[in-house]
């Protein structure tokens, strides 16, 4: 009982290490891909990331790609065809980006990582939770409780940062004719600006948003869908499938609700959180079904028609 008494530190996440199978008699921080566990003592994550985890990833992992295919389809102009080999360089890149990342990170060479689970919003913040046993003195004990989904988000930035100087310049030098010169690396301009803030969205609000990353989703996607269905004057099925690139964005936002559905219930049971992937074609049936009874043209001649 006195040892356990003695083996007691302040804080949440400070913790004795254990050196040459003994445990050290001075708290402070654990080392990286450990915390402490019930008895304040440091100990080795061991564990496989869940389900929740895997999607959170994938929604860090998916953001550069997406900013990437927008800011291409933006500054690659009518006139340009280079955008689709421009969008497939930058879903190469992130994805030779997240396989090296996962072969870099723990275990090494494999494409698995082992992990500490998340408990609680404060495991993302370890630094707003330093002790000060005497009320003076300040017991540093900022670790990465989450390890490592914090910091693998990082280093998944800085490769697809690195990847992109890589291949992108050279590509966009010689294939894309049909924009000026000084038009066709604005897509890497724009890349060099939004990196950074990514990072710092994922150094400052990673904890947050790892629990509001799927209602992000759904609602960007809902938002967005209705944007460029509107833009696109889509009103009708067969409006829909005049051009082939409708068709993949309407077939591109799907994917994303279903991504946030599922990222919602974990299917934690199937059996109930299958079927509610059948929402996923709702809101395009919804806007496709109303559009007409919406459209301002018409609600503008029926107002002054005295209807």
């Amino acid at each position: 009982m006195s040892v356990a008494m003695t083996l007691t530190c302040p804080g949440l996440y400070c913790g004795r290490r254990i050196i040459n199978g003994s445990v050290d008699e001075d708290c402070g921080v654990c080392p990286r891909g450990e915390r402490t566990n019930l008895q304040k003592v440091c100990e080795r994550c061991t564990e496989s990331p869940e389900l929740y985890d895997w999607l959170y990833l994938g929604f860090m992992a998916l953001l550069p790609l997406v900013l990437h295919w927008f800011f291409i389809e933006w500054y690659s102009g009518k006139k340009s065809s280079s955008a689709l080999l421009q969008h497939i360089t930058a879903m190469v890149e992130c994805s030779v980006s997240a396989v090296v990342t996962l072969l870099v990170t723990e275990p090494v060479g494999k494409l698995s990582i082992r992990s500490c689970r998340v408990q609680m919003l404060s495991d993302w913040y370890t630094m707003l939770y330093n002790p000060s046993p005497d009320y003076v003195n300040t017991l540093h004990c900022t670790q990465e409780a989450v390890y490592p989904l914090y910091t693998i988000v990082l280093i998944y930035y800085a490769f697809c940062l690195v990847m992109m100087m890589m291949l992108r310049p050279l590509l966009v030098k010689k294939i894309a004719c049909g924009l000026g010169k000084s038009d066709r690396f604005r897509s890497i301009y724009a890349a060099l600006y939004f990196f950074p803030i990514l990072t710092v969205l994922q150094a400052v609000g990673g904890g947050l948003l790892y629990y509001a990353f799927p209602y992000i989703i759904l609602v960007l996607s809902l938002v967005t869908l209705a944007v460029y269905m509107s833009a696109s004057e889509i009103q009708s099925f067969k409006s829909l499938g005049v051009k082939k690139k409708r068709l993949v964005v309407l077939l591109s936002h799907w994917l994303l609700h279903a991504y946030g559905i599922i990222s919602i219930s974990r299917l934690d049971k199937l059996e109930q959180d299958l079927p509610l992937l059948v929402l996923v074609p709702g809101p395009a049936l919804f806007y496709i079904a109303t559009a007409k009874f919406t459209e301002p043209s018409r609600i503008l001649s029926e107002g002054g028609s005295g209807h």
